[in-house]
């Protein structure tokens, strides 16, 4: 029997990024072929995940600009593309920790999203040393967590706002970085983010599979319930362009891809 909810949070609370990834790896590969063994233990309120003093948190606008065509560019680029791995890993284990009794395959799902989400990680902050650069040269933002913080009450919302819209806007903009890597001479990069768009198309679709189960659980339409829920997160800040073809491949409904093209 496998101890899924304090392996889980293990994961979560590791500091290092390697000992985070290695625990994420191995909690894939301890929870194959085994049953899980969900706590009822009362739920730890995770304020904050594990993660390095480095790189320095910051609002958006503060973060400087700066142009892809120089070398010191293109490494702010990667180590932004890295900053997001790393969230989206502590994203999945924080599903996997939070929310309680949900099924089985919820857990899996999950854990494999974490798994994948450190290979990311760990392929991108490679290629950043190759650079001359490491995770925590640059400063970052917290946006991806903020909404876990947002979304914390309530799954149905987690599935909404989480894969099916922070994750899914990395479907929209990855092809457009990837060109310019490219054009800029880094198709190692471009390779990496072809391998990334692929595994987020997947990671989307879970987030839309268990969307639609909470819905049905709830009686509720999925599309509607998507529309209002970004209503009431993303007033004013949703803004296009749209990969609607990766999006249809992870599961979005024509209506939605309908009100997404509006908004572009």
């Amino acid at each position: 029997m496998f101890a899924l909810h304090a392996t889980a949070l293990d994961c979560l609370l590791a500091a290092d990024a390697d000992d985070k990834c290695r625990l994420t790896h191995g909690l894939r590969l301890a929870s194959r072929g085994h049953p899980l063994t969900l706590s009822e233990s009362e739920l730890a309120e995770v304020f904050e995940p594990g993660r390095p003093p480095r790189p320095l948190l910051v609002a958006p606008r503060a973060l400087e600009r700066r142009r892809i065509g120089s070398e010191e560019g293109r490494a702010a680029l990667i180590h932004s593309l890295t900053h997001i791995e790393f969230n989206a890993i502590n994203l999945a284990l924080d599903a996997v920790y939070r929310f309680r009794h949900q099924p089985e395959g919820f857990y899996r799902d999950w854990i494999r999203v974490a798994d994948e989400e450190a290979t990311h990680f760990l392929l991108l902050r490679n290629h950043l040393r190759g650079l001359g650069y490491d995770y925590g040269d640059f400063p970052s933002h917290d946006g991806l967590w903020e909404m876990a913080r947002k979304t914390a009450h309530d799954v149905l919302a987690r599935m909404a706002l989480v894969p099916r819209c922070l994750e899914a806007r990395g479907l929209d903009v990855t092809p457009g970085i990837r060109d310019r890597l490219s054009r800029c001479g880094d198709r190692a990069a471009a390779v990496l983010l072809d391998i990334i768009l692929r595994d987020e198309i997947g990671h989307v679709s879970i987030g839309d599979h268990w969307f639609r189960y909470y819905c049905q659980q709830r009686q509720l339409d999925p599309e509607s319930a998507f529309l209002d829920l970004l209503d009431s997160y993303f007033v004013g800040e949703l803004k296009g362009p749209f990969n609607l073809d990766a999006r249809h491949l992870a599961g979005f409904a024509d209506r939605e891809l309908r009100y997404l093209e509006q908004i572009i």
